[in-house]
This record gives structure tokens, C-alpha cells and sequence, in this order.
């Protein structure tokens, strides 16, 4: 294990030589797209002869998809941003993955065709934890660590890898990411970036980009950057990725009402959110929301409440006062695909889909 870190470190100085190496008018474009699992990211580096302007400069691609079989698909750019590990001119492209018969694998972008009066706002806040090549959390000794957990805490004795944050939060801002604010979690070696506001799928957009120079920030650094929602079993601290949510109405004055009736309908399909708040239909929240936790709730009872933390959907207390603004749902988990999420939000709050009686019971 320690040749492999001395290896890392002596790849990492190499390579600063061969990027600072000049080039013509030719421009690198990475493809980057969610695998058949829904968790994963995948990527692929083309050539092209100048640096795109916009997305239509950017060619469609195959690639080959593992869903038990090795299938073809075709990678269509959907979102360009710069690329904060090669530099300007060369770009990170975020792909729409259409199937053999040139079906989109993800539907989340018609759903939102239906709410664009609605003008629906997201932030997401993804939760990770940093693990050495040992296994181990990164920074913590055979043992374990001996900290109290505190989230933001500030000091060596406190919190590890803020390096790795700080660079993941300046190469986002660099790629053009809208990552919004950055904090320590409550376990030494988690942290928190947040995404937002955006509106539509800009969300699921930036939220995976975001995941994206993340991994591969954490290449350079040598640790990896695991979305597990309980991440340590021992621990009692899990991760999520909480979503904040709004509509034009819920931020206009009187906001209030319409934020109290979206959660009322989201408390009569709280089941069906579930199965799709993770990517293996609520079993990894099942772990997750135990309600034993200062920041969890039962995954069998739905809750709301205000300026309190510990519920399925939260109003903040500002909001409260204000009378408009928006709710944040805290049940989906960190490794969830955004874009699920916030189809079955809009499906639930805006459209006429929320069922009467759900099979699991509401307080």
C-alpha cells in the first residue's frame, strides 16, 4: 500500500510537465455520463478541431453500457462546462444516455416540460465521506477516531481533508458549476457541498458535474469519495443529499400556504418517494432514516415540522416568519440520482398523481 501512494505522488509530479506542453487550436472534450447502476459516473476523451462555442458544437458519441450485457448506447451533450483540470479551451460535457432504439434512459426532462410554469427551483446539499486506499475513513487511526462529532468544526484535531474540499469547491466555480457553500459533517473526514438554485434539470446537470470533479479531485489527492449512505457501520452517521424545493408561488408573498399543501401531499405518498430517494428502492434508506440520530427521521413515519431537523421535510424557521420561501425534503440519500428525485417531487407537488392513502403511516 505505501508504493502505491508513492507511485500516485510521483504520477501527479510527472504529469505537470506533459500539461504544461503547448498546444494547437485543437480542443480535449470529456463525455461524461450516469452508468446502467444510476450511482455511477463514466467518461471518455475526444479531439476536436476548435473549441466549441455551444453545446450543438459538440458531437454525439457511442459508448458501451454493462447491464448484465455489454450494450451500445449513444452519449447526447446536454450541458458543457470548462474543464478545471486541463484548462480553457477544453471542456467537461455532461451526456443524455439514449438507448439502441434511441430512447432516453431518464425521462425527468418531459416531467419538467409539463411544470415550466411553475418556474420549480432546486438546491441540493450532497454529503460524502473521504476514504484512504487502506479502507480506512481518511485521517483516522486503526482505532478509529476519538473526536466528538460537531458539524463546521474548524481545526486539525477536528476535521480531515479541507484541502480536498476547498479544491473541489474552486475547481467547480472554475468549471462553472453552481456550487453555492461548502461545510464539515459531523464525522471528521465528511464534508458537504451544496448546488444551487437551479431550475429544472439544471439541477441533476450540476449536482452530477459536481460529483464528477469531485471523484476526480479526490484521484489527485489519492482517497476516494464514497456517497454511502451509512458509510461507517458502527457510527451512527449516515449521509444524505437533502433537496430544497420551490415554486414561484411558494416564494411570492403568502408563499406559505402553497409550501404547507405541497407537504401536505407529499405526507399521502411518502412510500412511493422512498423507492425512488435511492437508487436500490429504499433499502439503503431503510438503513439510513432510523430516527436515532439528531438529524434523521423514521423511514416508516412521515413528519414535518418547523426549524427542527429530525423530520422527513423541513420548513425553515425563516421561512416561517418570512411566509413564503421553500421546504427542504431530507429523506433522499446521498447516492440518489437527482434527477429521480425531482421528477417524483414535481409529479407529487405540481401534478395530479398524489394518491389519497399511502402504506405508510403519516404524524
Amino acid at each position: 500500500m505505501s508504493f502505491l501512494l508513492e507511485s500516485l505522488i510521483l504520477h501527479k509530479t510527472v504529469k505537470k510537465h506533459y500539461l504544461s506542453l503547448a498546444k494547437g487550436a485543437e480542443c480535449q472534450v470529456t463525455y461524461i455520463w450516469i452508468d446502467y447502476s444510476g450511482e455511477n459516473l463514466q467518461c471518455k476523451t475526444r479531439t476536436l478541431n476548435k473549441e466549441p462555442t455551444g453545446i450543438r458544437d459538440i458531437p454525439e458519441w457511442s459508448a458501451s453500457w454493462m447491464d448484465g450485457n455489454l450494450i451500445e448506447v449513444t452519449l447526447v451533450p446536454v450541458r458543457m462546462f470548462r474543464d478545471p483540470f486541463t484548462l480553457d479551451p477544453d471542456k467537461l460535457v455532461l451526456c443524455e444516455v439514449l438507448d439502441s432504439n434511441r430512447v432516453p434512459m431518464a425521462t425527468c426532462i418531459y416531467i419538467m416540460e409539463e411544470v415550466r410554469e411553475f418556474e420549480p427551483w432546486f438546491g441540493m446539499e450532497q454529503e460524502y465521506i473521504l476514504f484512504g486506499l487502506d479502507g480506512r475513513p481518511f485521517g483516522w487511526a486503526p482505532q478509529g477516531s476519538p473526536f466528538t462529532r460537531v458539524n463546521c468544526a474548524v481545526g486539525i484535531n477536528q476535521v480531515y481533508g479541507r484541502d480536498i474540499c476547498i479544491c473541489h469547491y474552486k475547481a467547480c466555480l472554475y468549471a462553472g458549476v453552481k456550487i453555492c457553500g461548502t461545510n464539515a459533517e459531523s464525522l471528521p473526514s465528511q464534508w458537504e457541498f451544496q448546488v444551487g438554485p437551479c431550475e429544472g434539470t439544471e439541477m441533476g446537470d450540476h449536482l452530477w458535474t459536481a460529483r464528477y470533479i469531485l471523484h476526480r479531485v479526490c484521484e489527485d489527492f489519492g482517497v476516494v469519495a464514497s456517497l454511502d449512505v451509512k458509510p461507517i457501520e458502527d457510527k451512527l452517521d449516515t449521509s444524505g443529499c437533502h433537496i430544497n424545493f420551490s415554486t414561484k408561488e411558494m416564494r411570492s408573498e403568502g408563499g406559505l400556504q402553497y409550501i404547507e399543501e405541497a407537504i401536505r401531499r407529499l405526507s399521502r405518498r411518502h412510500s412511493q418517494h422512498l423507492r425512488v430517494y435511492d437508487p436500490h428502492g429504499g433499502a439503503d434508506n431503510m438503513s439510513r432514516l432510523t430516527s436515532q440520530s439528531s438529524s434523521t427521521s423514521s423511514f416508516h413515519v412521515f413528519s414535518t415540522a418547523t426549524s427542527c431537523r429530525n423530520v422527513s421535510v423541513r420548513i425553515p424557521g425563516h421561512v416561517s416568519r418570512r411566509g413564503c420561501g421553500y421546504f427542504e425534503d431530507r429523506r433522499p440519500a446521498a447516492n440518489c440520482d437527482p434527477y429521480n428525485v425531482m421528477r417524483t417531487l414535481v409529479e407529487t407537488c405540481l401534478l395530479e398523481t398524489c394518491e389519497e392513502n399511502d402504506d405508510v403511516e403519516a404524524s
